[in-house]
């Protein structure tokens, strides 16, 4: 008789351990969800945005010193050097 009440506590053990993992799974699917439209949001994405704009200005700059000739005049692509 002892075994049956084993086996039953071990059984409705699983029972609620699997529920319970089941149901963190859903909510972190819906948190990850929230999470991901969160930071598509306009102040999400500021620094970022910043970032690489910032990183762009330099690389820029390196071109067109690169690109002017000593005498001013238009680079390969027609720009006006000044």
């Amino acid at each position: 008789m002892t075994v049956v009440v084993i086996v039953a506590v071990i059984v409705v053990m699983a029972v609620l351990i699997g529920f319970s993992l089941r149901r963190r799974a859903t909510s972190d699917g819906v948190d990850s969800f929230r999470r991901q439209i969160d930071a598509l949001s306009p102040e999400a994405r500021k620094p970022t945005v910043e970032r690489v704009k910032s990183a762009e200005r330099p690389e820029t700059d390196k071109v067109v010193d690169a690109a002017d000739d000593a005498d001013g005049a238009p680079d390969r692509n027609g720009d006006d050097a000044s």
